[in-house]
């Protein structure tokens, strides 16, 4: 293939695959680890991470950071929201430490970030990611959540839309895949920072929860329901098939008579 060719393709197939996979990439001076989103995409190659108020300029092939930098004031939430995502991003980290290995996570401001005080909506995003890489053992599996939350002033309402995705990968001796995804809702109410933060994380683990558990019980009960539906476990006789007595069989029956034997 033309390197010209290759490199243009790369450069639009990359930024695709990294963002709809939210991979995360250390940061060069090992502050932490930007997650590749849309809600922290500032321009094509540069992405903020909320927690550490940087910007990191990101190789999309290569799939790294190249540099880092503050963020200037006007990329920031204000404070009066920040102390909201700050609250809510010390409860997800705890949650997510707990819940998945290797999990990394961020919570943006993607509305309303320039609100002053009380009486105005914002919203924030919550999204969590965690990857497990193991070639060795012929089997890669990743977890991506997105968790959309609107704060209503006026109704004093926490309004929540989650969206859950699993893909999973064995190869060994086979090819089997495994691409599941769930979407929920969710309210709470507006309450301080502190409170909002503790509340809207009970409901995201929650939910994650209650959606991991149907996953493993629907597929520990495969091989007893689709599986089943998929295979005939007996010939259409009903009965197994007679290798002690295979002139049962018509068809062994026809061919005996045909050919003589006896």
């Amino acid at each position: 293939m033309d390197d010209h060719v290759y490199n243009l393709a790369a450069s639009e197939a990359f930024p695709i695959y990294n963002k709809n996979h939210i991979i995360s990439l250390e940061m060069p001076n090992r502050s932490g680890d930007v997650l590749i989103t849309t809600f922290g995409e500032l321009s094509d190659t540069e992405y903020l991470d909320p927690r550490t108020a940087q910007v990191a300029a990101v190789d999309h092939v290569k799939q790294e950071c190249t540099d880092v930098r503050p963020a200037a004031d006007e990329e920031l939430p204000s404070p009066y929201i920040e102390e909201f995502r700050c609250d809510l991003d010390a409860e997800i980290i705890k949650y997510v430490g707990e819940a998945y290995k290797k999990g990394v996570c961020s919570v943006y401001c993607t509305n309303g970030k320039d609100a002053e005080g009380p009486g105005s909506d914002f919203e924030l995003a919550v999204v969590i990611t965690a990857a497990r890489h193991s070639p060795q053992n012929f089997c890669n599996g990743s977890w991506r959540s997105i968790w959309n939350i609107e704060f209503k002033d006026e109704l004093q309402t926490v309004e929540l839309r989650g969206k859950m995705q699993v893909g999973a990968h064995y190869f060994e001796e086979g090819n089997v895949q495994l691409d599941a995804s769930h979407e929920c809702k969710d309210s709470t109410i507006f309450q301080s920072p502190d409170d909002c933060a503790i509340s809207i994380t009970n409901i995201i683990r929650h939910h994650e929860t209650e959606y991991l558990a149907s996953l493993e019980g629907s597929y520990l009960n495969l091989p007893d329901t689709t599986f089943k539906d998929l295979r005939r476990k007996l010939p259409v006789t009903r009965t197994l098939f007679p290798w002690h007595n295979t002139m049962q069989i018509s068809l062994t029956r026809d061919i005996t008579k045909e050919l003589g034997i006896k």
